[in-house]
């Protein structure tokens, strides 16, 4: 079975820290459905444009999140389909993920994996198969060699250790695992092409299969892609390290506590009073107009009349009033002063 070397530092244990502290306010922050829904979708756009864009993809942001979305974009069609398979690679690992797989992750879904990843970019008999012949890893940006991967006869016993690896209960942290797995199906380099997007999908589903989804909120991939050459980096510093993994896995924990960090901030900026949720006893259900509301006095501060109109140009005041009333009713919101230059302001 696959044995990591490795050593739990005070750099990892600083990291882990960070990740715990922030994963248990997202987790139980009561947000309103609207901004799950957007938390999420950018996650995944993120996740998909920045897993793409490391591997050389030319498409932006924008771009990326456009095809997402289903419109059309002018771009290389390799870029274009990368982003759409990606895509569908996440929703595979969601699937898997939502459904508490619990038979485990087998070679097979890895395979499933590679195919959505590769679909229509390489040749149908190398989708989701392994190599069979000897490659090297470059970096997409300078073209150096950064290392190079397992001799190919021994792929698919390694593949096999690193399966058995994943299945088995190991007294191994979830981070640390999902950090060793992804670099080590990226060092045996299993597929012809694609195993970076596949190494970190799988790191990604063995944190959501763990209980570290953390509400599908987080997106390594934008810290990999932000400074390419130091992922790069990070991975060869095992080699020069005689296989000692313990500098790849500070800056992968780190990567993660800052993703983390930046969205507890966020949460906590927007959440709603904490103490609500059990005040109602219930999920918080608010209508489009009520949702646009409270973003509006979340971004200025608080809402008057005057600007109704603004905000919501072809809908009575009527309307809108009754809209704040629901508002009112629940706590969620409040008001300040009795004239028509009252304010709304967040509870």
């Amino acid at each position: 079975m696959y044995s990591p070397k490795f050593t739990i530092t005070n750099k990892l244990l600083k990291h882990i820290g960070i990740i715990e502290a922030s994963k248990e306010v997202i987790d139980h922050a009561p947000l309103l459905p609207y901004y799950e829904r957007e938390f999420r979708k950018d996650a995944l756009v993120r996740t998909i444009h920045h897993g793409t864009h490391i591997e050389g993809n030319e498409l932006n942001l924008g771009q990326a999140e456009k095809i997402i979305d289903g419109h059309i974009v002018v771009g290389r069609d390799r870029d274009i389909q990368e982003v759409i398979n990606y895509r569908k690679v996440m929703e595979y690992i969601d699937e898997l993920g939502s459904r508490n797989y619990e038979l485990g992750i087998t070679e097979e879904m890895i395979k499933k994996m590679h195919t959505l990843t590769v679909q229509k970019i390489l040749a149908d008999e190398q989708c989701g198969q392994f190599r069979k012949k000897q490659v090297v890893v470059r970096n997409n940006k300078t073209g150096e060699v950064t290392f190079r991967p397992s001799d190919v006869a021994l792929v698919p016993a390694l593949v096999a250790d690193l399966v058995d690896f994943i299945s088995h209960p190991q007294d191994i942290h979830p981070v640390l695992k999902s950090g060793l797995v992804h670099y080590e199906l990226v060092r045996i380099h299993p597929f012809i092409d694609g195993n970076g997007r596949v190494a970190r999908a799988l790191s990604t589903l063995i944190l959501f299969l763990e209980g570290y989804d953390i509400r599908k909120f987080f997106s390594l991939e934008e810290y990999f892609d932000s400074v390419a050459t130091q992922y790069y980096e990070a991975l060869q510093s095992v080699e020069k390290e005689k296989g000692d993994l313990t500098n790849w896995l500070e800056y992968f924990t780190e990567g993660l506590a800052i993703e983390l960090s930046k969205i507890k901030d966020k949460v906590e900026k927007i959440s709603i009073d904490g103490n609500l949720k059990k005040k109602l006893g219930k999920q918080i259900m608010l209508s489009d107009r009520q949702l646009k509301i409270i973003e509006y006095i979340q971004e200025a501060g608080y809402l008057q009349n005057q600007a109704f109109k603004t905000l919501f140009p072809m809908v009575s005041e009527d309307t809108i009033l009754n809209e704040l009333k629901e508002l009112l009713k629940t706590k969620i919101i409040k008001k300040k002063g009795k004239t028509k230059g009252a304010k709304y302001v967040m509870a």
